[in-house]
């Protein structure tokens, strides 16, 4: 069996891949490119493919189908990026790569840490030597009410990493987990969550029903200088008020691993371009908000994961045997 896979970086994937293709008797063909129109050609000959987060629309997925591409792995837990009913039409098989909770759990509770403690302007003044204390007085966790949106694997995890700190904890998601009842934490409402809390992480996938669940109407029910965490995807946030709110200091800061329209730009050098993305230049401008390339999962233990995981399902795939990573 043959597998193409798209946006296979040199310095860490290659050598993995290389090992799984030993270790499960396959063929892979690596390549760094992202699958495009152009690149789809690539794919001919292979039963499956494995991606990163490139958007892949109907029109893509007809490409791919029409080279005999019968299963698309997505090197990441969401697949937001990925137009699953057209896939489905077209018979193709889509998979995730999920990895363990901790990586992005722990970048999660360390931005809560760096966004409280204002690390960006400490960092900022020390860059050129300003060593003044004013306005870098931070708070406490023992003080703070931090609320989690989503408590799977990942939101369950960050609640676990905080029961150290002395916090009291609250969470929201539409499936109550009763390990999470146990461990003390109180499940609220939205309206509840926004009331309440003082830090809000979130940790849900994107969906049509949440797209833009922090929005103006959302904003302007929370606490004054709430501050936010977003290690799940960037269209939870409407940018746009996102930006109101902290300009107006209603929001009092942010640690974002993920943006909106961020495909095309992360994982890429654009040092020398005029971004799309008007939004993520201001949300970087600000002091109090820090801004990383959606690389809160980018673990040692997390890379050899998703690239052992991506080929097993493939093969499972092409042998007709019971995937635990398809997409249903």
């Amino acid at each position: 069996m043959k597998i193409t896979v798209y946006n296979c970086r040199d310095f860490d994937e290659r050598e993995l891949f290389l090992k799984y293709e030993k270790e499960l008797g396959v063929e892979i063909q690596l390549c760094t490119c992202a699958p495009t129109q152009e690149s789809a050609a690539l794919s001919q000959g292979s039963l499956c493919i494995s991606i990163i987060t490139t958007e892949m629309p109907a029109e893509l997925l007809e490409t791919f189908a029409s080279y005999g591409v019968k299963y698309i792995v997505t090197r990441s837990i969401g697949y937001d990026h990925i137009d699953i009913a057209a896939a489905k039409r077209l018979g193709i098989t889509i998979a995730n790569s999920p990895y363990g909770p901790n990586g992005v759990a722990d970048y999660a509770t360390m931005l809560i840490l760096m966004t409280i403690r204002k690390m960006k302007s400490i960092e900022m003044r020390g860059a050129v030597q300003d060593y003044t204390l004013k306005g870098l007085q931070g708070r406490e966790l023992k003080d703070l009410t931090v609320g989690v949106i989503g408590t799977g694997r990942i939101g369950r995890t960050v609640l676990s990493n905080l029961s150290g700190f002395g916090c009291k904890r609250i969470a929201y998601d539409i499936y109550e987990n009763d390990e999470v009842k146990k461990s003390g934490v109180h499940y609220v409402t939205l309206d509840e969550m926004w009331q309440q809390a003082d830090v809000i992480s979130l940790h849900a996938p994107l969906t049509e029903k949440n797209h833009h669940m922090i929005g103006e109407d959302a904003i302007s029910k929370m606490k004054d200088g709430v501050m936010i965490i977003n290690t799940a995807r960037g269209g939870l946030i409407d940018s746009e008020a996102l930006i109101r709110g902290i300009e107006s200091g209603k929001i009092g800061g942010a640690g974002l691993d993920v943006v909106e329209n961020e495909f095309g730009l992360y994982y890429n050098d654009r040092r020398e371009d005029i971004l799309d993305n008007r939004e993520l230049y201001l949300l970087r401008s600000f002091p109090n908000v820090t801004v990383s390339h959606h690389m809160a999962f980018y673990t040692d233990d997390c890379v050899r994961t998703v690239a052992r995981n991506a080929i097993m399902g493939c093969t499972y795939f092409a042998e007709g045997k019971e995937n635990p990573w398809e997409v249903k």
